[in-house]
């Protein structure tokens, strides 16, 4: 009877361990869902990818009519409680002032008709200037900070640069560089509720963006970088270097 016992008994591994032989191992079922769920994030992926590629196309005919950053500020305005009111009035690049075009080209990206979207070169100067510690800045293109502001808001991720990395080519191939000046200067954000070299004019300004002269121009875009705590009437030394820098560029 003991050896009958003793033979249905947990097999003994070592001292003070046994082997449970209710445990079974683990079933390729859970590897499985594992990987259909990786399937199916994946293929999310790529389905929201299509759609930013199809809005960026039909971007070249089609005003938009909203961005990211104009809806997270709505909705950082509506979780804070607090009243919200923008101002968006989208203009064709032939009436905006071609020196606010030079001044936010001059301020934002100098080397806009030069590069593919990205600017290598400046790149590695902010990076360079950031490991020395000094004044934080980036080296972001008009073309990324069109797509940023269409498709990402104004977080930082990792994930968010990737997806912008995928973009910005597909915004060069597919709008051009007229184009997405024209879209740049018409969804940036000039300060709170404002958004548009338009807006911008009339807010600031009491013009259009047509009407604006080339001081004015210069100022406004000295506060793009942070139009939430920047003032055009602030921004003596910084717009008086744009201005150097659009005479060096011969504008």
């Amino acid at each position: 009877m003991r050896g009958c016992i003793s033979s249905i008994q947990p097999n003994r591994l070592f001292w003070g361990v046994t082997e449970n032989p209710d445990i079974t191992p683990e079933t390729p079922h859970r590897k499985s869902s594992l990987r259909s769920f990786l399937r199916w994030f994946l293929v999310g992926v790529a389905l929201l990818w299509s759609v930013a590629v199809l809005i960026l196309v039909a971007a070249r005919w089609i005003d938009p009519p909203t961005t990211a950053v104009h809806m997270e500020r709505r909705l950082q305005a509506w979780i804070q409680h607090k009243p919200y009111y923008d101002r968006y009035e989208f203009v064709p690049l032939s009436q905006v002032a071609r020196d606010f075009q030079h001044a936010v080209i001059a301020a934002e990206d100098v080397r806009f008709y030069q590069h593919h979207g990205f600017d290598w070169h400046a790149m590695q100067i902010a990076a360079e200037d950031n490991m020395e510690g000094g004044r934080i800045r980036g080296g972001s293109t008009l073309t990324q900070q069109l797509v940023k502001n269409l498709f990402f808001g104004t977080g930082r991720s990792i994930l968010r640069k990737g997806a912008e990395f995928t973009l910005v080519p597909v915004a060069e191939l597919a709008l051009g560089k007229r184009r997405i000046l024209e879209l740049y200067l018409n969804v940036v954000e000039w300060g709170p509720g404002v958004y548009g070299a338009e807006s911008a004019c009339r807010s600031y300004y009491q013009t259009s963006a047509l009407g604006i002269d080339r001081e004015q121009a210069a100022r406004l875009a000295a506060i793009l970088p942070l139009p939430l705590k920047r003032r055009p009437d602030h921004m003596n030394r910084y717009s008086g270097l744009i201005q150097e820098r659009m005479s060096q560029m011969g504008w």
